[in-house]
């Protein structure tokens, strides 16, 4: 039975009376179904996190669902129709609803599925406690799994048997992890890392794009270094990358995915296939392989030269990354100054172009190029005080040379 009579209510949260979630819950009540948000809004709601996404779960099957969102003239996209969700869009606001669910078969990476009207079946095919957790259009609370007391505990449980959870979706080894160190206090629940470690060969038949999702979010949590010593300590990070055990170096690097990766992977370079990263991804782990080591001994007209050639993005990888390999200590000023650079002192735009070489009395060609490239190698050793019009005198007076 749902445990409300020792729950705390919604009722009073901002984002729960929005009036578009309340008309599209509506909608539903009013075909004779029941609508309530799942997951992950309430258990941020409880946890005192932020609301970014509401998913919503209900009764009524597909169809009924559908037929109910058109008669109030709402925006239905069938976006997951296969497994029972639809997405509605009103008034701008995005919702995915799914009919409540349970698991029939499942391989490890997809199930099939069977429509119910027991919210409790649906609560106990879910991952986590903390996640089997539903709130009607009043604030309501239901909890099927002791899901907040484990909010409670800051501990991140599977719903029932972890091995069988896991066996479902093997993905849900990297998300017990993920959200560990995202959510959880102290060490993993016992039983859920022992079948973690036990299943974790299942990982090696996982896409690649689903492990990157899971792998980016886990390493810019908060827990991430502690989640990730655990996870080598049983020998699962290996499943999906070598890595090396720069613990420290890792811990003293900001929340950022990608600079913890580069560290953590023994070959970041070979990151983009197995993972799939984006090219974007891709491009800072290739630049942080040749990034300088920068420091705050370097004068400040060098910092000024390296971060207008190196480009912004580059400049804050090279010196987080010089900054964590370094012995200095946290918060050290001169480091916090370097750091800083970017946000005190904007890169120049060169000032002279082609154009204006042309209009000088250059002729287009090799010469050309060349000279654009010598003005601004003087221009950068001037740190970057000439103007153009200084700049196009000195080409003038070396138009021969």
């Amino acid at each position: 039975m749902p445990r409300a009579s020792k729950l705390p209510s919604l009722a009073r949260a901002k984002w729960l009376k929005e009036p578009r979630l309340q008309e599209v819950m509506a909608a539903i009540a009013a075909a004779g179904g029941e609508a309530r948000v799942a997951g992950g809004a309430v258990r941020n709601a409880l946890m005192g996190e932020k609301v970014t996404e509401v998913d919503l779960a209900c009764t009524s099957p597909p169809d009924a669902m559908i037929a109910a969102f058109k008669a109030k003239a709402m925006a239905v996209h069938l976006t997951g129709i296969d497994h029972g969700t639809v997405t509605v869009v009103q008034h701008g606001a995005v919702f995915e609803i799914t009919t409540l669910r349970h698991d029939v078969e499942t391989d490890g990476r997809r199930a099939v599925v069977q429509y119910t009207d027991d919210w409790a079946a649906d609560a106990h095919r879910r991952d986590f406690t903390m996640n089997a957790l539903y709130a009607d259009a009043s604030g309501k609370i239901f909890d099927f799994a002791d899901g907040y007391g484990d909010i409670l505990r800051r501990r991140v449980r599977f719903v029932g048997s972890p091995s069988a959870r896991i066996k479902e979706d093997y993905l849900r080894i990297l998300r017990f992890f993920r959200f560990h160190a995202r959510y959880g206090k102290g060490v993993p629940d016992a039983s859920g890392l022992k079948a973690c470690n036990q299943l974790k060969s299942g990982l090696k038949n996982l896409s690649a794009e689903r492990l990157r999702q899971e792998m980016l979010k886990l390493l810019a949590a908060p827990g991430a270094v502690p989640t990730l010593k655990v996870m080598a300590q049983r020998g699962i990070l290996k499943q999906i990358f070598p890595h090396t055990e720069e613990w420290r170096v890792i811990g003293r690097l900001p929340p950022d995915a990608i600079l913890r990766l580069f560290v953590l992977a023994k070959d970041a370079a070979g990151l983009k296939e197995r993972l799939r990263l984006s090219n974007a991804e891709a491009a800072r782990l290739e630049a942080l392989h040749v990034a300088p080591e920068v420091s705050p001994q370097l004068a400040a007209k060098e910092q000024r030269r390296l971060l207008y050639e190196l480009g912004v993005q580059a400049w804050n990888d090279a010196a987080h990354l010089s900054f964590a390999r370094s012995r200095a200590k946290e918060g050290e000023a001169a480091w916090r100054k370097l750091i800083a650079l970017p946000m005190k002192w904007t890169p120049p735009e060169f000032p002279v172009k082609g154009r204006d070489l042309l209009e000088a009395g250059f002729v287009s060609g090799p010469v050309l190029g060349e000279m654009l490239q010598h003005l601004e190698d003087w221009w950068i050793a001037s740190d970057f005080k000439p103007g153009k019009d200084e700049l196009l005198e000195r080409a003038k007076s070396q138009r021969g040379s």
